[in-house]
Protein backbone atom coordinates (compact mmCIF):
# COMPACT_ATOMS: atom_id res chain seq x y z
CA UNK A 1 0.00 0.00 0.00
CA UNK A 2 1.10 3.50 -0.54
CA UNK A 3 2.29 5.76 2.66
CA UNK A 4 -0.14 8.06 2.24
CA UNK A 5 -2.84 5.34 2.69
CA UNK A 6 -1.02 4.26 5.52
CA UNK A 7 -0.48 7.31 7.12
CA UNK A 8 -4.59 8.46 7.26
CA UNK A 9 -6.40 9.20 9.91
CA UNK A 10 -9.09 7.10 8.44
CA UNK A 11 -7.53 3.88 8.85
CA UNK A 12 -9.14 4.08 12.44
CA UNK A 13 -12.67 3.35 10.86
CA UNK A 14 -14.36 1.48 8.74
CA UNK A 15 -14.45 4.21 6.03
CA UNK A 16 -18.20 3.70 5.60
CA UNK A 17 -21.37 4.43 7.36
CA UNK A 18 -21.88 0.53 8.52
CA UNK A 19 -25.51 0.06 7.56
CA UNK A 20 -25.53 1.25 4.05
CA UNK A 21 -25.28 -1.90 2.13
CA UNK A 22 -26.34 -4.91 3.52
CA UNK A 23 -24.39 -8.20 2.82
CA UNK A 24 -27.64 -9.69 1.98
CA UNK A 25 -30.18 -8.92 -0.64
CA UNK A 26 -33.38 -6.80 0.44
CA UNK A 27 -35.80 -9.06 1.36
CA UNK A 28 -33.62 -12.07 1.88
CA UNK A 29 -32.27 -10.94 5.43
CA UNK A 30 -31.69 -13.37 7.27
CA UNK A 31 -33.06 -15.03 10.73
CA UNK A 32 -30.30 -15.08 12.55
CA UNK A 33 -27.36 -12.00 12.90
CA UNK A 34 -24.24 -11.77 14.51
CA UNK A 35 -25.93 -9.11 16.38
CA UNK A 36 -25.96 -10.82 19.82
CA UNK A 37 -22.98 -13.43 19.13
CA UNK A 38 -20.78 -13.96 21.93
CA UNK A 39 -17.76 -14.95 19.56
CA UNK A 40 -18.48 -12.05 17.28
CA UNK A 41 -18.80 -10.00 20.32
CA UNK A 42 -15.42 -11.18 21.82
CA UNK A 43 -14.07 -10.69 18.18
CA UNK A 44 -14.79 -7.23 17.96
CA UNK A 45 -13.51 -6.69 21.22
CA UNK A 46 -10.12 -7.96 20.35
CA UNK A 47 -10.05 -6.14 17.10
CA UNK A 48 -10.11 -3.12 18.96
CA UNK A 49 -8.12 -3.37 21.27
CA UNK A 50 -5.16 -5.30 18.62
CA UNK A 51 -5.70 -2.93 15.79
CA UNK A 52 -7.68 0.63 16.87
CA UNK A 53 -11.64 -0.21 14.98
CA UNK A 54 -14.37 1.04 16.69
CA UNK A 55 -15.54 -2.06 18.74
CA UNK A 56 -19.20 -0.33 18.24
CA UNK A 57 -18.99 -0.14 14.37
CA UNK A 58 -17.92 -3.56 14.27
CA UNK A 59 -20.58 -4.47 16.35
CA UNK A 60 -22.75 -2.93 13.72
CA UNK A 61 -21.01 -4.55 11.34
CA UNK A 62 -21.51 -8.26 12.06
CA UNK A 63 -25.27 -6.85 12.91
CA UNK A 64 -25.96 -6.40 9.60
CA UNK A 65 -24.78 -9.92 8.56
CA UNK A 66 -25.58 -13.46 9.52
CA UNK A 67 -24.72 -16.96 9.18
CA UNK A 68 -25.58 -18.72 5.60
CA UNK A 69 -26.07 -22.13 5.33
CA UNK A 70 -24.58 -22.71 1.75
CA UNK A 71 -21.17 -21.78 2.84
CA UNK A 72 -21.46 -24.40 5.59
CA UNK A 73 -23.05 -26.22 3.04
CA UNK A 74 -20.35 -25.95 0.29
CA UNK A 75 -17.09 -26.39 3.27
CA UNK A 76 -18.20 -29.51 4.29
CA UNK A 77 -16.91 -32.63 3.11
CA UNK A 78 -18.83 -34.57 0.69
CA UNK A 79 -21.25 -36.83 2.30
CA UNK A 80 -19.99 -39.60 -0.21
CA UNK A 81 -16.60 -39.11 -1.25
CA UNK A 82 -16.50 -39.47 -5.14
CA UNK A 83 -13.32 -41.80 -6.06
CA UNK A 84 -10.15 -39.12 -6.74
CA UNK A 85 -10.35 -39.05 -10.27
CA UNK A 86 -6.68 -37.44 -12.14
CA UNK A 87 -8.38 -37.33 -15.62
CA UNK A 88 -11.64 -36.56 -14.71
CA UNK A 89 -10.08 -33.53 -12.55
CA UNK A 90 -7.68 -32.56 -15.74
CA UNK A 91 -10.78 -32.63 -18.17
CA UNK A 92 -12.06 -29.72 -15.99
CA UNK A 93 -9.23 -27.53 -16.20
CA UNK A 94 -6.86 -28.45 -19.16
CA UNK A 95 -9.28 -28.12 -22.73
CA UNK A 96 -9.78 -25.89 -25.08
CA UNK A 97 -12.35 -23.93 -24.00
CA UNK A 98 -9.84 -22.74 -20.95
CA UNK A 99 -7.01 -22.24 -23.75
CA UNK A 100 -8.88 -20.51 -26.17
CA UNK A 101 -9.83 -17.57 -23.36
CA UNK A 102 -6.38 -18.01 -21.74
CA UNK A 103 -4.60 -16.94 -25.53
CA UNK A 104 -7.49 -13.79 -25.47
CA UNK A 105 -5.94 -13.00 -22.18
CA UNK A 106 -2.83 -13.07 -23.17
CA UNK A 107 -3.14 -11.05 -25.96
CA UNK A 108 -5.07 -8.69 -24.20
CA UNK A 109 -2.70 -8.30 -21.68
CA UNK A 110 0.59 -9.14 -22.96
CA UNK A 111 2.80 -6.30 -21.97
CA UNK A 112 1.56 -6.39 -18.35
CA UNK A 113 2.47 -10.22 -18.48
CA UNK A 114 5.60 -10.04 -20.05
CA UNK A 115 6.29 -6.97 -17.29
CA UNK A 116 5.37 -9.47 -14.50
CA UNK A 117 7.34 -12.14 -15.64
CA UNK A 118 10.49 -10.43 -16.21
CA UNK A 119 10.51 -8.47 -12.68
CA UNK A 120 9.10 -11.61 -10.91
CA UNK A 121 10.73 -14.35 -12.85
CA UNK A 122 7.88 -16.65 -13.83
CA UNK A 123 7.21 -17.73 -17.05
CA UNK A 124 3.87 -15.88 -18.84
CA UNK A 125 2.33 -18.91 -19.36
CA UNK A 126 2.04 -20.49 -15.52
CA UNK A 127 0.52 -16.70 -14.91
CA UNK A 128 -1.57 -16.97 -17.19
CA UNK A 129 -2.75 -20.40 -16.24
CA UNK A 130 -3.08 -19.82 -12.77
CA UNK A 131 -5.70 -17.25 -13.61
CA UNK A 132 -7.25 -19.47 -16.24
CA UNK A 133 -8.08 -22.12 -13.49
CA UNK A 134 -8.95 -20.24 -10.31
CA UNK A 135 -11.60 -17.78 -12.18
CA UNK A 136 -11.41 -18.30 -15.95
CA UNK A 137 -9.50 -15.58 -16.28
CA UNK A 138 -12.17 -13.44 -13.81
CA UNK A 139 -15.24 -14.81 -15.52
CA UNK A 140 -16.06 -16.65 -12.10
CA UNK A 141 -14.95 -14.43 -9.26
CA UNK A 142 -17.74 -15.45 -6.45
CA UNK A 143 -20.98 -13.94 -5.75
CA UNK A 144 -20.86 -14.27 -2.18
CA UNK A 145 -20.39 -11.92 0.83
CA UNK A 146 -16.77 -12.21 1.92
CA UNK A 147 -17.46 -10.47 5.24
CA UNK A 148 -20.26 -12.84 5.73
CA UNK A 149 -18.79 -15.97 4.50
CA UNK A 150 -15.71 -15.55 6.79
CA UNK A 151 -17.92 -14.32 9.61
CA UNK A 152 -19.92 -17.65 9.05
CA UNK A 153 -17.31 -20.10 8.95
CA UNK A 154 -15.43 -18.06 12.22
CA UNK A 155 -18.36 -18.66 14.15
CA UNK A 156 -20.32 -21.30 13.24
CA UNK A 157 -17.41 -23.54 11.75
CA UNK A 158 -15.31 -24.88 14.35
CA UNK A 159 -12.88 -27.52 12.66
CA UNK A 160 -11.64 -24.25 10.93
CA UNK A 161 -12.48 -21.75 12.82
CA UNK A 162 -9.42 -20.42 13.77
CA UNK A 163 -7.92 -19.65 10.36
CA UNK A 164 -10.97 -18.30 9.03
CA UNK A 165 -11.03 -15.76 12.23
CA UNK A 166 -7.45 -15.41 11.46
CA UNK A 167 -8.79 -14.49 7.24
CA UNK A 168 -11.71 -12.50 8.85
CA UNK A 169 -9.14 -10.24 11.09
CA UNK A 170 -7.01 -9.78 7.74
CA UNK A 171 -10.50 -9.29 5.82
CA UNK A 172 -11.04 -6.24 8.13
CA UNK A 173 -7.70 -4.58 7.98
CA UNK A 174 -7.74 -5.46 3.69
CA UNK A 175 -11.00 -3.74 3.75
CA UNK A 176 -9.68 -0.53 5.86
CA UNK A 177 -6.47 -0.38 4.10
CA UNK A 178 -7.95 -0.22 0.44
CA UNK A 179 -10.67 2.29 2.12
CA UNK A 180 -13.61 -0.39 1.17
CA UNK A 181 -16.66 -1.23 2.80
CA UNK A 182 -16.69 -5.06 4.16
CA UNK A 183 -20.08 -5.32 3.37
CA UNK A 184 -19.68 -4.63 -0.37
CA UNK A 185 -16.74 -7.26 -1.63
CA UNK A 186 -17.82 -10.28 -2.84
CA UNK A 187 -15.68 -13.68 -3.28
CA UNK A 188 -15.78 -17.34 -3.16
CA UNK A 189 -17.60 -19.46 -0.31
CA UNK A 190 -14.35 -19.50 1.74
CA UNK A 191 -13.94 -16.00 1.32
CA UNK A 192 -10.92 -15.96 -1.21
CA UNK A 193 -11.16 -12.65 -3.17
CA UNK A 194 -10.96 -11.63 -7.17
CA UNK A 195 -9.44 -12.39 -10.79
CA UNK A 196 -6.96 -14.68 -8.75
CA UNK A 197 -9.02 -15.70 -5.78
CA UNK A 198 -6.46 -14.33 -3.22
CA UNK A 199 -7.47 -15.01 0.50
CA UNK A 200 -7.38 -11.94 2.63
CA UNK A 201 -3.91 -12.97 4.60
CA UNK A 202 -2.33 -13.75 1.06
CA UNK A 203 -3.45 -10.64 -0.57
CA UNK A 204 -1.84 -9.01 2.17
CA UNK A 205 1.14 -10.52 2.16
CA UNK A 206 1.80 -11.47 -1.27
CA UNK A 207 -0.68 -9.11 -3.23
CA UNK A 208 0.84 -5.83 -5.20
CA UNK A 209 -0.15 -2.35 -6.73
CA UNK A 210 1.00 -3.13 -10.33
CA UNK A 211 -0.97 -0.98 -12.25
CA UNK A 212 0.73 1.94 -9.89
CA UNK A 213 -2.71 3.51 -8.54
CA UNK A 214 -1.95 3.31 -4.95
CA UNK A 215 -4.54 0.46 -4.44
CA UNK A 216 -4.04 -3.22 -4.62
CA UNK A 217 -7.52 -4.24 -6.79
CA UNK A 218 -7.46 -7.63 -7.25
CA UNK A 219 -11.37 -7.46 -8.10
CA UNK A 220 -11.13 -4.65 -11.11
CA UNK A 221 -7.52 -4.44 -12.06
CA UNK A 222 -5.98 -7.15 -14.12
CA UNK A 223 -3.00 -5.59 -14.07
CA UNK A 224 -3.04 -6.09 -10.04
CA UNK A 225 -4.12 -9.81 -10.71
CA UNK A 226 -1.50 -10.51 -12.97
CA UNK A 227 1.47 -8.91 -10.88
CA UNK A 228 0.33 -10.11 -7.87
CA UNK A 229 -0.20 -14.14 -9.12
CA UNK A 230 3.76 -13.53 -10.13
CA UNK A 231 4.54 -12.20 -6.91
CA UNK A 232 3.34 -14.65 -4.79
CA UNK A 233 4.77 -17.86 -6.50
CA UNK A 234 8.27 -15.86 -6.81
CA UNK A 235 7.73 -14.97 -2.74
CA UNK A 236 7.36 -18.54 -2.75
CA UNK A 237 10.57 -19.70 -4.11
CA UNK A 238 9.87 -19.86 -7.85
CA UNK A 239 13.34 -21.01 -9.25
CA UNK A 240 13.56 -18.83 -12.90
CA UNK A 241 14.56 -20.88 -15.79
CA UNK A 242 13.88 -24.53 -13.90
CA UNK A 243 11.87 -27.24 -14.58
CA UNK A 244 8.67 -27.93 -13.11
CA UNK A 245 7.98 -31.60 -13.38
CA UNK A 246 9.21 -35.02 -15.51
CA UNK A 247 6.49 -37.90 -16.29
CA UNK A 248 8.00 -41.23 -15.73
CA UNK A 249 7.16 -43.82 -18.48
CA UNK A 250 3.19 -45.10 -17.73
CA UNK A 251 3.10 -48.15 -15.85
CA UNK A 252 5.66 -47.14 -13.98
CA UNK A 253 5.08 -48.51 -9.99
CA UNK A 254 7.54 -46.88 -7.71
CA UNK A 255 8.80 -48.76 -4.91
CA UNK A 256 6.30 -48.57 -1.73
CA UNK A 257 9.19 -46.59 -0.08
CA UNK A 258 9.36 -43.91 -3.06
CA UNK A 259 5.72 -43.04 -2.70
CA UNK A 260 4.26 -39.89 -0.59
CA UNK A 261 1.49 -38.22 0.66
CA UNK A 262 2.77 -34.73 0.75
CA UNK A 263 4.54 -32.96 -2.29
CA UNK A 264 7.95 -31.84 0.10
CA UNK A 265 11.17 -33.05 -2.20
CA UNK A 266 12.02 -36.01 -0.27
CA UNK A 267 13.19 -38.35 -2.98
CA UNK A 268 17.06 -37.87 -4.41
CA UNK A 269 17.64 -38.63 -7.93
CA UNK A 270 20.33 -41.38 -6.34
CA UNK A 271 18.16 -43.50 -4.75
CA UNK A 272 15.42 -43.01 -7.86
CA UNK A 273 17.91 -44.28 -10.24
CA UNK A 274 18.94 -47.33 -8.14
CA UNK A 275 15.74 -48.40 -7.55
CA UNK A 276 15.65 -48.44 -11.17
CA UNK A 277 13.39 -45.05 -12.22
CA UNK A 278 14.57 -42.81 -14.87
CA UNK A 279 15.54 -39.17 -13.12
CA UNK A 280 17.48 -35.84 -15.06
CA UNK A 281 20.36 -34.62 -12.50
CA UNK A 282 23.02 -35.21 -10.32
CA UNK A 283 22.55 -37.48 -7.36
CA UNK A 284 21.30 -34.88 -4.92
CA UNK A 285 18.76 -33.31 -7.00
CA UNK A 286 15.65 -33.52 -5.22
CA UNK A 287 11.90 -34.50 -6.46
CA UNK A 288 8.46 -35.01 -5.00
CA UNK A 289 7.07 -38.55 -6.29
CA UNK A 290 3.81 -37.45 -7.47
CA UNK A 291 0.85 -39.76 -7.96
CA UNK A 292 -1.97 -39.08 -10.14
CA UNK A 293 -4.79 -41.48 -9.80
CA UNK A 294 -7.66 -42.28 -12.45
CA UNK A 295 -10.03 -45.49 -11.09
CA UNK A 296 -9.77 -48.28 -13.17
CA UNK A 297 -6.71 -46.63 -15.34
CA UNK A 298 -2.50 -47.02 -14.84
CA UNK A 299 -1.65 -44.27 -11.90
CA UNK A 300 0.59 -41.69 -13.11
CA UNK A 301 3.62 -41.23 -11.75
CA UNK A 302 5.96 -37.30 -11.91
CA UNK A 303 8.55 -35.81 -10.60
CA UNK A 304 8.19 -32.75 -9.42
CA UNK A 305 10.30 -30.26 -8.72
CA UNK A 306 11.06 -27.15 -6.59
CA UNK A 307 8.64 -25.03 -8.82
CA UNK A 308 6.12 -27.89 -8.68
CA UNK A 309 5.76 -27.51 -5.08
CA UNK A 310 5.96 -23.35 -5.55
CA UNK A 311 2.39 -24.29 -7.60
CA UNK A 312 0.83 -25.91 -4.92
CA UNK A 313 0.88 -23.40 -2.48
CA UNK A 314 -1.34 -21.47 -4.02
CA UNK A 315 -3.69 -24.56 -3.98
CA UNK A 316 -2.42 -27.57 -1.92
CA UNK A 317 -3.01 -30.43 -4.02
CA UNK A 318 -0.97 -32.39 -6.76
CA UNK A 319 -4.51 -32.12 -9.19
CA UNK A 320 -4.64 -28.55 -8.69
CA UNK A 321 -0.24 -28.29 -9.50
CA UNK A 322 -0.39 -30.52 -12.62
CA UNK A 323 -3.41 -29.04 -14.22
CA UNK A 324 -1.71 -25.31 -13.80
CA UNK A 325 1.28 -26.97 -15.05
CA UNK A 326 -0.18 -28.48 -18.26
CA UNK A 327 -2.56 -25.76 -18.76
CA UNK A 328 0.57 -23.74 -19.20
CA UNK A 329 2.18 -25.90 -21.55
CA UNK A 330 -0.70 -25.94 -24.00
CA UNK A 331 -1.24 -22.05 -23.58
CA UNK A 332 2.36 -21.85 -24.56
CA UNK A 333 2.21 -24.36 -27.37
CA UNK A 334 -0.71 -22.97 -29.28
CA UNK A 335 0.86 -19.39 -28.56
CA UNK A 336 3.79 -20.85 -30.74
CA UNK A 337 1.67 -22.70 -32.89
CA UNK A 338 -0.14 -19.02 -33.53
CA UNK A 339 3.40 -16.95 -34.14
CA UNK A 340 4.85 -19.38 -36.40
CA UNK A 341 1.71 -19.36 -38.70
CA UNK A 342 1.82 -15.52 -38.45
CA UNK A 343 -1.39 -14.78 -35.99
Amino acid sequence: MKHALRRSAARIALFIPLLAAPAFAAGARPQETFANDEQAAAFAADMAQRHGFSEAELKSLFAATGPNASVLSAIQPAASVERRSWQRYRERFVNDRRSQQGLLFWQRHAATIAKASAVYGVPEEIIVAIIGVETEYGRNTGRYSVLQALATLAFRYPPRAEFFRGELENFLLLARENRQSPLEIKGSYAGAIGIPQFMPSSQRRFAVDFDGDGLIDLRNSPEDAIGSVASFLAQHGWQTGAPVAHPLPLGTEPPTELTQTDLTLRQSAGALRRAGLAAPGPDGARYAMVDLVTPDAPTEYWLGEQNFWVISRYNRSSFYAMAVFQLGEKLREEKQALLAAGQ
